[in-house]
């Protein structure tokens, strides 16, 4: 027999010892190969645990405790013959109790080894450590309850007692187990703590903290959480009556503590919860009857009359009219004449009819005299006053039915100028096409212009019309060519529409550098918002032909809108409004916006919603990057640092995202160092670091907010990737020469709160660092100040200033010769002449059977995630050419679009643009 595993040498068995004599001999084999190692084990109270390993092929197994063999008599031993390679496969099990861990001394836990043996040598397979499990009763930290107000943020801290192996911790809601990946607003931390991002009225319960491993669980105690909603007025209720029916008395209205009504403790509305004023009721006057008049002649019909009126007084304020009546008769007679005889006499009674025909033919005379005389005098008045003006609707008409033009007669030196401008609303509405023509006709008087579809003298280019919706006034500006010697063409407005007025203007509070307008019409053109990245590209054809429309485009402030993110969406895009909102459009305009998000990681981490906000205020989604369909109502091309929307309908808009699984996304934020720019004549001194979307608008933003507080930016702001790893901006002073300077600030460091920035609610973040020098000889300022974002990137600024100079301005946005104009009206706010343009489309928009069609050039520019977008549109390539107008807006050069029509091979087409282009 084997007498190896008796020995008890504490060294490890190695190849090199000699093997007993009693090894059976056999033929080469190889080393033994573990099929199951033993694995570390917890012993639970005391019940020993089991260690188990298998080996193939081998001769013999024993296990090897801190350094000594096991007895051969604490081995379960079992041998079985592998079916495919023939060899022995041995399994040994030993039982380790309790006693024998705890009377191990040292530093080093309780381990065990297999040691297998085989012809060809031994091998020894991992350690498996065995330890005693416990689990303290005590928590290290237990959660405390709160009393917390709605969408506050909450933390809820736990530490398990101590363990062996270490405790997991679960969060109970009311005994029921919190879940963080079905309910999105909770989330538990590394160190075992429940965050609530935003309370809710449903998160009042009670919390626990459970911690288990496999000896036993612990329960902390209960932490009761109370979100509360203190309470807001609802709107007045209307004045009441005066409660006095005559004379001064009292009106009242109130208004309630439901708006919402207070919750859980929250606190009750403030102030008063009605309101009372005096009012005076005039007391109502009962009518009288005047005295009866004098009886009037004996009349005809043997009676006379008298009267009475009610006027002593009369009735006022709503007091009651005399009762009775008005007129009073008997016969004035005493009976001598015969009321009846006289009635029935045939010669009265003839004589009545003519007299009562009489009376109506004179009347009737009388009109239609009235009636002549009104309408000749209209007619000689019109003659006065319109005889320079002709209907010169026909003017603005598809149809171009002939007109005059008269010049001005020297009796009359203003004839263009009347009390109330034309109101030019019908007349835009109806134009359609060519609009002047001065060929004269030949049997036309030397003073009547014909119009006709001749061709044009281009006016349209200067043509300007504007209406404005809240008055009257309209202006018309015309060519040069049409009017000479001052002269101005009065145009009289017919068949006016009125409710086409609704379309034409629109009024909204602008903030100065955050809007822009311009009157466009069918030529199109394109509005910018400088220093922002914001503008709107109206096509050639957008807008009908004959229509001119006031357009704007509108950075909403952060503090006056509604942000468009929910739960755990930010905001990536300035929300702009661009409008009138419902007019008509032939074709889409193309809104760019700037962005935020960081996109040139390799894999998608961001998921993309472009939203737009209804009249009532609230948020709808238009689509999600990458789930468009048929149905979807834009496209939405994407760049790294823009997009750029093709839309077909007006409003409010704004880009919004959030994390797309398993990697977190990370916004682009700039952070600006700014410090006083006048000298500093006090001891204290502050230095100002803002946070902000690395957009133009966000800088320009900051920039003129520090310009009004008399700031200025110490350097080019510096890039910062923020991860939405729910982690804060942790920001720093070092280095501040203790000397001369001192730091006012108690703590190492300022932090920004994650969902702060990451909701981008709040704007624009910055923290203050407050310093105080030790004289006013000190003028000299070094120090270094770090922002970062715990557990991920961050910057340093080394400052070294001297702050008793005026520091001088310092901008990194373009100057104002540089930045592109507010505005551009028809063809001069395009880089592809229309001619190009219209060639391009002719050759592309047919389908082709070898693709080299417009699907070809989408995919050349960059432009075919959505090819079925341009698929439903009537000219597809017209399409693509608004988006590469738009997409170029700052260098649009005609070469890049000329090297994707040379890649299709479509030469006729660059042929045009070499000559009529500037490629």
């Amino acid at each position: 027999s084997l007498l190896c595993p008796l020995f008890s040498e504490s060294s490890d068995y190695s190849e090199t010892e000699v093997l007993p004599d009693s090894f059976p001999s056999a033929p080469a084999e190889p080393l033994p190969e573990f099929l199951l190692e033993p694995e570390d084990a917890f012993i639970v109270k005391n019940r020993p645990v089991q260690l188990r390993c298998r080996a193939s092929p081998a001769t013999q197994i024993y296990f090897k405790c801190n350094g000594e063999w096991v007895n051969q008599n604490d081995h379960v031993t079992r041998e079985s013959l592998d079916q495919i390679t023939g060899l022995v496969v041995r399994e040994v099990d030993i039982s380790v109790s309790r006693t024998q861990v705890e009377e191990l001394f040292g530093l080093e836990d309780y381990w065990c080894q297999c040691v297998a043996w085989s012809s060809a040598g031994t091998t020894k397979s991992n350690r498996a450590y065995v330890r005693i499990a416990y689990l303290r009763k005590n928590f290290e930290q237990e959660p405390l309850g709160r009393e917390v107000r709605l969408e506050q943020e909450v933390l809820l801290q736990c530490r398990p007692p101590e363990g062996m192996p270490a405790a997991e911790v679960d969060w109970l809601k009311n005994e029921d187990v919190i879940d963080p990946s079905q309910d999105s607003n909770f989330l538990i931390t590394i160190d075992h703590d429940l965050i609530i991002k935003q309370a809710r009225l449903s998160d009042t319960a009670n919390y626990t903290c459970v911690a288990r491993n496999v000896v036993a669980k612990r329960r902390s105690s209960t932490a009761t959480l109370i979100v509360y909603v203190s309470g807001g007025w609802s709107s007045w209720t209307e004045w009441s009556e005066c409660n006095a029916r005559c004379g001064r008395g009292w009106q009242r209205r109130t208004r309630s503590c439901t708006n919402p009504a207070p919750l859980n403790g929250g606190a009750f509305c403030e102030g008063p919860p009605f309101q009372r004023v005096t009012c005076t009721t005039l007391c109502p006057v009962d009518g009288g009857w005047t005295e009866w008049a004098k009886w009037s002649a004996c009349g005809t019909e043997c009676t006379h009359w008298r009267s009475r009126e009610c006027q002593a007084p009369p009735p006022r304020n709503g007091g009651k009219h005399c009762s009775g009546s008005m007129m009073e008769s008997k016969n004035c007679t005493e009976g001598l004449c015969s009321q009846r005889e006289k009635a029935s006499d045939p010669h009265l009674k003839s004589m009545g009819v003519a007299v009562y025909a009489g009376l109506v033919g004179a009347l009737l005379l009388c009109v239609i005299l009235v009636l002549c005389v009104g309408v000749l005098a209209y007619r000689r008045r019109c003659r006065h006053l319109h005889g320079d003006i002709t209907d010169s609707s026909s003017a603005l008409t598809a149809a171009f039915h002939p007109g005059n033009y008269k010049p001005p007669r020297q009796d009359n030196p203003h004839p263009l100028h009347p009390s109330a401008p034309p109101d030019l609303t019908a007349t835009a509405g109806a134009f359609r096409g060519p609009l002047f023509s001065l060929q004269q006709g030949v049997n036309d008087s030397p003073h009547k212009i014909p119009m006709t579809t001749s061709p044009l003298l281009d006016p349209l280019p200067s043509l300007k019309i504007k209406v404005y919706n809240s008055s009257t006034l309209s202006s018309l500006e015309l060519p040069a060519d049409i009017c000479s010697d001052g002269e101005i063409l009065s145009l009289k407005s017919v068949g006016t529409v009125g409710r086409e007025r609704d379309y034409h203007s629109h009024t909204l509070s602008r903030e100065p550098g955050l809007s822009t307008s311009a009157t466009l019409g069918n030529l199109g053109g394109r509005l910018t918002i400088p220093n922002t990245g914001v503008s709107l590209l109206v096509p050639p054809g957008t807008i009908p032909q004959g229509k001119f429309y006031e357009m704007y485009l509108i950075i909403n402030k952060w503090d006056k809108t509604t942000l468009p993110s929910e739960g755990s969406q930010t905001v990536l895009s300035p929300v702009v409004s661009c409008g009138p909102s419902g007019m008509l459009l032939n074709r889409p305009v193309v809104l760019t916006l700037p962005h935020c998000a960081q996109l040139d990681t390799p894999t998608p981490d961001w998921t993309l919603t472009l939203k737009t906000q209804t009249h009532q205020g609230a948020w709808e989604e238009v689509l999600t990057v990458g789930e468009e369909t048929l149905s979807s109502p834009c496209y939405l091309q994407l760049e790294e640092e823009c997009c750029h929307v093709l839309m077909e309908q007006l409003g409010t808009y704004g880009l919004v995202g959030q994390s797309c699984p398993p990697q977190p996304a990370c916004k682009r934020l700039q952070l600006a160092l700014f410090a006083p720019r006048a000298p500093c004549l006090s001891l204290d001194y502050s230095l100002r670091i803002y946070c902000i979307h690395d957009t133009p608008h966000a800088l320009k933003e900051v920039l003129d907010l520090e310009r009004s507080l008399g700031g200025v930016l110490l350097e080019d702001p510096k890039p910062l990737f923020f991860k939405d790893s729910y982690h804060n901006l942790r920001l720093s002073i070092h280095d501040i020469p203790h000397t001369h300077w001192r730091s006012k600030l108690l703590a190492k460091y300022q932090e920004i709160p994650f969902y702060h920035i990451w909701s981008g609610s709040q704007r624009p973040l910055h923290c203050t660092f407050s310093l105080e020098r030790g004289s006013l000889a000190v003028s000299q300022l070094t120090c270094k100040i770090c922002v970062r974002q715990v557990e991920g990137e961050g910057q340093i600024f080394q400052l070294h200033t001297d702050i008793q100079e005026t520091l001088p301005p310092h901008s990194p946005l373009p100057s104002g010769g540089t930045c592109l104009p507010s505005s551009q009206v028809g063809p001069y706010a395009f880089r592809l002449p229309d001619s190009i343009r219209q060639k391009i489309c002719a050759s592309l928009d047919a389908p082709s059977a070898r693709g080299c069609d417009w699907r070809l050039l989408a995919r050349s520019l960059g432009f075919d995630r959505y090819l079925n977008y341009f698929a439903t549109k009537p000219s597809p390539t017209g399409v693509l050419l608004d988006l590469w107008e738009a997409c170029h807006q700052a260098d649009a050069d005609l070469v890049s679009l000329a090297t994707a029509l040379e890649e299709m091979g479509k030469s006729e087409v660059l042929v045009v643009m070499t000559t009529d282009g500037d490629c």
